[in-house]
């Protein structure tokens, strides 16, 4: 089973998420899929290589506010 990130964007700024690649890659998350909702909000799909890395780069993420509003880890079965 492969471990995967389904975060949630309410506002969404693309320089801002190209800059924090560098971070989500040494968080062990590789971009899948992105979606765009009518409401302008973004949906991002991401594996996990380490949930706890990911765990991490969230809470850093989320305090400097540029993380996403709401997230799931979920596994494929």
């Amino acid at each position: 089973m492969s471990l995967q990130l389904l975060a949630h964007y309410t506002s969404f700024d693309q320089a801002q998420f190209d800059d924090h690649a560098e971070s989500r890659g040494q968080a062990g998350l590789t971009l899948l899929q992105r979606w765009k909702a009518d409401d302008g909000s973004q949906w991002a799909l991401f594996s996990v290589n380490d949930q706890g890395k990911a765990a991490d780069w969230l809470d850093r993420e989320g305090a400097l506010d540029h993380g996403p509003s709401a997230h799931h880890f979920l596994r494929t079965v």
